[in-house]
C-alpha cells in the first residue's frame, strides 16, 4: 500500500518517545509523529495526549526516499476554532511578531526587500526550504550590514 502526502489514515500507536511516538499503518509500516504534530498546544509530555495500543487518525505529511513516513495527529483533526491562520500563533501575551520572523510563504518582505510569494500550498519540505532560504537571505544580509560597520570604524579585513 503506497502512503499519499496529504491522506487521512488510522492506526496504532506501537511506542513513544521523548521526541514523537511511532504509528502502526498496517501491512509491516509504520510512522513517526514528532511531538510538536502531536496536539494544537504545547506537548511536553507526549504521555499526557497517548497512550500505546491507542487508535488514531494521522495524516501522512512526507515519505522520504528511504520510505520512512512523517505523521500529524493535530492536521488531520479540524483547526480549533479561533486559531491563527499564521501556524497556531497568534499576536497574544508575546505581542506580533516582526517582520524578520514571518513565514516566508505569508509574501513578507525579508531583508533586503526579497519578498516570497506562494502560489499554492507548500508540502512540509518545500516549507522547509523556503524558510531557509530566508533565513539565509536575511543572515547575509546581517553579516554584509555588521561588515560594513565595522569597515567605518577603521577595522582592517
Amino acid at each position: 500500500m503506497e502512503f499519499d502526502v496529504g491522506s487521512i489514515l488510522e492506526g496504532k500507536v506501537t511506542g513513544i518517545t521523548k521526541f514523537g511516538a511511532f504509528v502502526s499503518l498496517g501491512e509491516h509500516k509504520s510512522g513517526l509523529v514528532h511531538i510538536s504534530e502531536i496536539a494544537n498546544t504545547y506537548v511536553n509530555d507526549i504521555h499526557d495526549h497517548l497512550q500505546e495500543g491507542q487508535t488514531v487518525k494521522v495524516k501522512v505529511l512526507a515519505v522520504d526516499e528511504n520510505g520512512r513516513i512523517n505523521l500529524s495527529i493535530k492536521r488531520a483533526q479540524p483547526a480549533p476554532q479561533g486559531a491563527a491562520q499564521s501556524g497556531g500563533r497568534s499576536a497574544g501575551a508575546h505581542g506580533p511578531r516582526r517582520p524578520s520572523q514571518q513565514h516566508p510563504a505569508a509574501g513578507v518582505r525579508h531583508g533586503h526587500g526579497a519578498a516570497v510569494q506562494s502560489a499554492a500550498p507548500m508540502t512540509a519540505e518545500e516549507s522547509f526550504e523556503a524558510k531557509l532560504k530566508a533565513f539565509m537571505t536575511e543572515s547575509e544580509g546581517r553579516i554584509s550590514d555588521w561588515n560594513h560597520a565595522m569597515d567605518k570604524r577603521g577595522r582592517k579585513r
